[in-house]
C-alpha cells in the first residue's frame, strides 16, 4: 500500500446546512427522503455541489505564480483537450468539454500541469462559457505576462440537451485572444494546431 492517500475535507456546519436544504428539495419534489436509495442523498449532494464550487475558495493566480520558471523559449506552447466540468449558474446543470489554451513565453515559462488546474479552479465555479472562457485568457495574461495567449473552449450543455430546446448534439465555441493572437496569422497558426491531430 502506497503513502499518498486522496480525502476531501468538507465543513460539518455547511455539509450539514446543505444536507437540511437538499432535504426540503427533495421532499418539495415528492420524494420520500426516508426511502432506502435516498436517505444518504443530502449528505451526498451537499459534499458534491461543495466540490463542484471549491473554485471560489482558490486563487488560480497563486498557481501560476508558484510554478513560474525563467526560460528563452518564445514559440508558441499549447495544452489541448484540457477536460472541463462545470456547472451553468442558470439552472445549476453540467455543461463539459476541452479547452484548448496557448501562449507564447515573454521570458518565463509556466509548468505544463499548472494550465489546466487554473481551468479546474475557474470551472469549478457557478458559471457561463463566455465568462469561463474570459476568466482563463485574463488570469494567464495578466499572470503570466505573455506575449500573447489563446483560450478556446467546446462545451456540451445540459440545459439545452436535458431540458429546454433538447438539442442533444449541439456543441457551444467560445474564444478569446491577447497579444499576437490577435493577429490573423498567429491566431491561424493556433487554430490549425489544435484541429489537427497530431498523434
Amino acid at each position: 500500500m502506497g503513502s499518498y492517500n486522496f480525502f476531501e475535507e468538507y465543513s460539518e456546519q455547511v455539509t450539514d446546512d446543505l444536507k437540511d436544504q437538499y432535504s426540503k428539495i427533495l421532499k418539495g419534489v415528492g420524494e420520500d427522503v426516508e426511502r432506502e436509495g435516498i436517505v444518504k442523498t443530502p449528505e451526498r449532494a451537499a459534499k458534491a455541489i461543495q466540490f463542484l464550487t471549491s473554485g471560489h475558495c482558490q486563487d488560480p493566480a497563486e498557481i501560476l505564480n508558484g510554478a513560474m520558471f525563467a526560460e528563452d523559449y518564445n514559440d508558441m506552447v499549447i495544452i489541448k483537450d484540457i477536460e472541463l466540468y462545470s456547472l451553468c449558474e442558470h439552472h445549476i446543470l453540467p455543461f463539459f468539454g476541452k479547452a484548448h489554451i496557448a501562449y507564447i513565453p515573454d521570458g518565463h515559462i509556466v509548468g505544463l500541469s499548472k494550465i489546466p488546474r487554473v481551468v479546474d479552479v475557474f470551472a469549478r465555479r457557478l458559471q457561463v462559457q463566455e465568462r469561463l472562457t474570459h476568466d482563463i485568457l485574463e488570469c494567464i495574461n495578466d499572470t503570466l505576462k505573455p506575449k500573447g495567449v489563446a483560450v478556446v473552449i467546446e462545451a456540451s450543455h445540459m440545459c439545452m440537451m436535458m431540458r429546454g430546446v433538447q438539442k442533444q448534439n449541439s456543441v457551444t465555441t467560445t474564444s478569446g485572444f491577447r497579444g499576437q493572437f490577435e493577429k490573423i496569422e498567429t491566431r491561424s497558426e493556433f487554430l490549425k494546431l489544435i484541429s489537427n491531430d497530431l498523434s
